[in-house]
């Protein structure tokens, strides 16, 4: 099949096919993550394991901690190291750093426990009042269960530590359901004003244990009485941009019908011999499909934008699947980077696809550009943020995880690059399957007003499809950015596939506009205003971090505004190959039985 020139048909089968076997190499994963994990049992008394992580400001959720960094009881430092786990290179990614602790916690077996007695020094006084005074919170892990809880409070210049955590168990049988922290205002210490003195803390901590009736495969991995969970469904919101859709396709509809009857109508004999002169779009036939300018970058970002678009619909079929919840250890991480080196073959195929197509010769430059494109700026982000990272000393990807990524795209996600550039390469052709030939002389576009700029029109295309992704993107953002739990996986499809198609309505009513006009330069005119929605993204991130959260200090915000921008550039090339593919099928349709004399 790669040795065989064959048309775009077959390329985009191809591609499909292998998306597929992509995704068909993640059922060993989730059956094993799903089916195969039947929880573990327990008779009573036994002990049930737990492990603290990391602790940080609740309004800074990238600036996180050791937990032992803070004061707290601890056990000796070789026994804080937990054995190899199959969830280390996920916790890695996502900067969970489990350590063992004091915490005995018998199965069924209401328990009051002191933990340690622990003296603080001034140095250590004045840690935890930093602590309190920036809301720090810690996380702490039960029977694979994530629980939360604040280490104290402050009243106005007074300050109290928490000594003292009940956790709430529940079980069903021999299996725990479900786990939570709780802290008591009547069980903590008030730490002295001045820092000049010593104290002496006692932490004490107590279980109760209540039977349920919920089925293990629907314990629940949220700790809702902790953080908010309320996820409200838009369906108002759904239905307008349902509407607003409708009436973009029928405004495409009656473009179309304009279009066809001014294609089966031939140019008007004046009688004398000579015809009617034409007008608008119809004048461009021998200029239209001239190859853009700097055609081996556009290739390459219409290739990486179509490498995005595979990722984010693997993705969300992967989160429809529930491979993401609450307790997965960075099972997003991991799906994410391995979808990326996986669908490198696909950007780098419809890269040379489209290069071959139009003639380039610069194969090495070109599948270099599509291996960059978006791989070197998220490096140039995740190398300043971790080295911010280490000199503020939070934690970190470890150098490990950090080098098993690299291993992995250079030997897997670099070959499957040059592999895709070669197959889209032998499977194209140099032609586009249309009547015209390109006129030798470039044609002159006429003074454009300043209502017809790019700026002015990619304003126009980025407002719906954003519109469309709206209301889901605050709690998108609050998720990632915050401390709720977003889980509507299924209208967040549906929104994604609706902001898709008004992305392509948008493109095409605007690049008919641009032909009427008789301006022929579509090409790149037609990739960004497609890719204009991930501009609205990013000035939509601005506003989340200054109106909608309570971020701030110079590493959570070096964090926000980094990945933000390579998230922002993510959208920005993936709603544009959207919109560009959707231009040349509409290009190409309206020019294909043209009567032109």
């Amino acid at each position: 099949l790669v040795m065989v020139r064959t048309g775009w048909r077959r390329f985009v089968a191809t591609c499909g096919l292998y998306f597929g076997v992509c995704m068909l190499l993640w059922i060993p994963f989730v059956w094993s993550a799903f089916v195969a994990d039947a929880g573990k049992v327990y008779r009573a008394g036994d002990l049930v394991p737990v492990y603290v992580n990391n602790i940080g400001p609740y309004a800074n959720p990238s600036e996180t901690y050791s937990y032992y960094t803070m004061p707290f009881c601890a056990p000796p430092r070789d026994q804080q190291d937990l054995p190899v786990t199959e969830y280390d290179f996920g916790k890695q990614l996502k900067g969970d750093v489990f350590k063992a602790s004091l915490y005995e916690l018998p199965f069924r077996e209401n328990t009051d426990k002191k933990l340690c007695t622990k003296v603080m020094n001034k140095k250590d006084i004045k840690a935890i009042k930093h602590a309190i005074k920036e809301y720090y919170y810690y996380s702490m892990l039960v029977d694979d269960l994530p629980v939360h809880g604040f280490i104290g409070h402050s009243d106005f210049d007074h300050y109290f530590l928490f000594n003292h955590v009940q956790f709430n168990m529940q079980y069903n049988g021999n299996q725990v359901i479900s786990a939570k922290i709780s802290s008591s205002l009547l069980n903590k210490a008030k730490l002295p004003e001045s820092n000049q003195a010593n104290m002496t803390v006692e932490f004490t901590y107590s279980t109760r244990w209540s039977p349920t009736d919920m089925p293990y495969e629907q314990r629940n991995y949220l700790p809702v009485q902790f953080f908010n969970s309320e996820m409200e469904i838009h369906w108002i919101s759904v239905c307008n941009t349902f509407v607003i859709l409708l009436v973009l396709a029928g405004f495409l509809v009656l473009i179309y019908i304009r279009v066809l009857r001014s294609m089966r109508k031939p140019s008007a004999n004046n009688g004398d011999g000579t015809f009617e002169e034409e007008h608008g779009w119809k004048l461009l036939h021998g200029d239209v499909f001239r190859w853009p300018p700097h055609a081996n970058l556009f290739c390459a970002c219409v290739g990486v934008g179509a490498q995005c678009l595979c990722i984010a619909l693997g993705f969300l079929l992967m989160a429809l699947a529930g491979v993401f919840y609450p307790g997965s250890h960075g099972n997003m991480h991991t799906s994410s980077i391995v979808l990326y080196i996986l669908t490198s073959a696909i950007g780098a195929g419809v890269s040379g696809h489209l290069y071959c197509k139009m003639g380039g010769h610069k194969w090495a430059s070109n599948t270099l550009l599509v291996a960059g494109l978006y791989g070197v700026p998220f490096l140039v982000v995740f190398s300043f943020t971790n080295t911010v990272a280490t000199a503020w000393g939070t934690s970190v990807v470890p150098f490990p995880a950090v080098m098993a990524v690299l291993v992995s795209w250079l030997f897997v996600g670099m070959p499957l690059t040059v592999f895709g550039s070669i197959t889209g390469r032998r499977m194209g052709d140099s032609s586009l399957e249309v009547r015209y030939q390109t006129n030798d002389v470039v044609r002159e576009v006429s003074h454009i007003s300043w209502w017809h700029s790019v700026l002015v029109q990619m304003i126009m295309a980025g407002f719906l499809p954003f519109g469309a992704l709206y209301i889901q993107m605050y709690y998108i953002y609050a998720s990632v950015w915050g401390h709720n739990y977003f889980s509507l996986f299924g209208i967040l499809s549906l929104v994604f596939l609706m902001a898709i198609a008004s992305t392509a309505c948008v493109t095409i009513t605007l690049i008919y506009l641009q032909l009427s006009r008789e301006d022929h330069r579509w090409w790149w005119r037609s990739f960004v205003l497609g890719g204009s929605t991930g501009l609205y993204i990013w000035i939509y991130s601005l506003f989340f971090a200054i109106y909608r959260s309570r971020m701030h200090g110079f590493l959570q915000l070096a964090f926000y505004y980094g990945y933000m921008g390579v998230v922002g550039w993510f959208f920005f090339l993936m709603f544009g190959t959207v919109g560009f593919y959707s231009s040349l099928v509409f290009v190409r349709l309206i020019y294909c039985n043209i009567h032109s004399n």
